[in-house]
């Protein structure tokens, strides 16, 4: 049975932040807290505790309130040692390889820099479960801000080597302009056309299109579909003037 209870929290204009909890203790978790109000809401309803904030890298829509939910509710702050100085105060520093314990569930920290050099992803095998931030959206991935082609595609690679069933929970709700442009790139792939009316659905319901099984995105995915560095660097172009 898995041990890992996850909620997306819609955040902004069109974020997510996600509260994690661990079945077996109540630990809680919040992976990217960036918009104090309803994340206040969402803790105190489900009871007022929060052991962790989660944090994939250092742009602010993804950090904002990490600080007042810290003094808030007491919760450690756990980021990347290499963005250290870029990131609100570090309670547990990691690095590639790292893991990180949420009451009796563990997560094991990826290095996935690309849309930024020192962006982590956190993958719980009990989900499975992959908290990645920026770096792989459903039908998409994060742009180039500070990383090159080559660093999101062995970022991409790493990530396409976990399990279908593993559930994607990005930063963002970008997927129905993901799959206008998934179309365009790859228009007779039917899992794509499948999956662009799915997410045409939901988004006319307000309801998120994440997450989603890293399966469905290894069929769908025009950049995790990528086989290498040259077409990742030209589709992420393209998609840049899209």
């Amino acid at each position: 049975m898995d041990t890992l209870s996850i909620r997306a929290i819609p955040i902004l204009s069109d974020n997510y932040a996600w509260f994690v909890h661990d079945a077996a203790t109540g630990a809680a978790g919040m992976v990217d807290p960036a918009q104090e109000a309803p994340l206040v809401a969402a803790i105190d309803a489900a009871g007022g505790r929060l052991d962790l904030i989660v944090l994939t890298h250092h742009h602010a829509d993804h950090i904002a309130a990490a600080a007042t939910l810290k003094a808030r509710y007491g919760a450690r702050i756990v980021g990347a040692a290499a963005d250290a100085h870029r990131l609100p105060p570090l309670d547990i520093a990691v690095r590639d390889g790292d893991c990180v314990h949420l009451g009796q569930t563990v997560a094991h920290v990826m290095a996935t820099p690309g849309h930024t050099t020192g962006e982590v992803s956190y993958y719980f095998p009990a989900g499975p479960a992959l908290f990645c931030g920026d770096t792989l959206f459903s039908m998409g991935c994060g742009r180039l801000f500070e990383g090159t082609p080559e660093d999101m595609f062995h970022a991409l690679q790493r990530i396409k080597a976990l399990p279908d069933s593993t559930l994607v929970c990005c930063g963002h709700e970008y997927t129905q302009s993901n799959a206008r442009f998934a179309l365009h790139v790859d228009p007779a792939n039917p899992d794509v056309r499948r999956r662009a009316a799915e997410v045409d659905a939901l988004r006319r319901e307000g309801q998120p299109t994440v997450p989603v099984t890293l399966g469905v995105e290894r069929a769908t995915n025009p950049f995790l579909r990528a086989p290498d560095v040259a077409t990742l660097a030209r589709l992420r172009r393209e998609k840049d003037s899209f």
